[in-house]
């Protein structure tokens, strides 16, 4: 046998081995799909395959989207797991919300898809509403703390339940959002109270208030119903503040008082050098006198006979000063014994 055609034959035998199990086996999804009504060609799964498409997934989406009556074709399947989506949270998204007649496109479904939503979530929330707490304790404190008109403060706890918008699930706020505006209400309301009486005598107001305020506005949530799960007092925090402003007030004016005893010092103490001056000035002008006495002698405006009076004078001053002082002291000491 010639050596080139035994080659050849084992390239062909190698070759209808590869074909054989390729159709056998994109056959078993080409059976199954054609068995359930949903026709795929052997050339759509060979291309599923050089594009690198998982065929079973998209055969297998194909059956049951055709089984629930939904007109998906092969190519909008492909399309959609090409781009990055999950097909398989479609289809059963887009079965559960053709069950619960509820307007939902493939193309709706597959932008919520791709924009980072689960889909069969968002359906299922839409069919059975979901409870979410208010505020999440897995993400801050356990209640809502507000301070009442009266500075009594109030925690509460609130339970928002909500259904899916899916018109607006494209571009609406989360649940985030829903917490972070029930918390305001919540405080809100308990803010503008008059006491915190009333509030634990109605906590309904806070839930009746807050749904009032149509807090689901540009959120992907339909807010069905605030109910106030528990109410507890907390502080007093008026008290608190009335008594650090009086400390407040306290240390100020106790600034105030050392600033006035500060300048009443600095007061007595400038008094005090003026008084020192002036002695200052009276013992420089004492000085002076005698010279002045020996130049009106030489001068001639004083005589001996001046001068004797003069002195006289002031020794008649002196005594009548210290007779005055001697009364003093003898009324001084007589005083107690009457």
């Amino acid at each position: 046998m010639n050596p080139l055609m035994g080659v050849a034959i084992a390239v062909g035998l190698i070759i209808f081995l590869i074909l054989f199990v390729v159709v056998l086996s994109f056959f078993r999804l080409w059976i199954r799909a054609f068995l359930s009504g949903a026709h795929v060609s052997f050339a759509s799964l060979v291309g599923m395959s050089l594009r690198r498409v998982n065929a079973g997934v998209i055969v297998d989406s194909r059956v049951i989207s055709v089984k629930a009556g939904l007109n998906v074709t092969t190519n909008e399947l492909e399309t959609h797991y090409l781009a990055g989506g999950n097909v398989v949270h479609v289809v059963r998204a887009l079965v559960a919300a053709n069950k619960a007649n509820i307007d939902l496109s493939f193309q709706r479904a597959t932008a919520i898809d791709l924009a980072g939503r689960d889909i069969l979530a968002a359906v299922q929330t839409s069919v059975n509403p979901k409870v979410i707490d208010c505020p999440d304790p897995a993400r801050g404190p356990a209640m809502v703390a507000a301070v009442a008109m009266d500075g009594i403060q109030l925690k509460a706890k609130a339970r928002v339940t909500v259904r899916t918008n899916i018109q607006r699930l494209v571009g609406g706020a989360t649940e985030e959002t829903i917490i972070a505006r029930v918390g305001e209400g919540v405080v809100t309301t308990i803010g503008s109270a008059e006491s915190h009486k009333k509030v634990l005598e109605n906590p309904d107001m806070i839930s009746k208030v807050v749904l009032q305020k149509g807090l689901d506005a540009g959120t992907a949530f339909e807010i069905l119903s605030i109910d106030i799960a528990d109410v507890d007092v907390g502080e007093n925090i008026g008290a608190q503040l009335q008594i650090k402003q009086a400390e407040a007030d306290k240390q100020i004016a106790q600034a105030r008082a050392e600033e006035r005893r500060a300048m009443a010092l600095a007061r007595e103490q400038e008094m005090r050098a003026q008084v020192v001056e002036m002695r200052a000035r009276v013992v420089e002008a004492e000085a002076e006198v005698p010279r002045a006495m020996a130049d009106a002698f030489r001068k001639g405006n004083m005589g001996i006979m001046d001068y004797y009076r003069m002195k006289n004078v002031v020794a008649d001053t002196d005594m009548r000063e210290s007779l005055s002082r001697l009364d003093k002291g003898e009324d001084t000491e007589k005083g107690p014994g009457r």
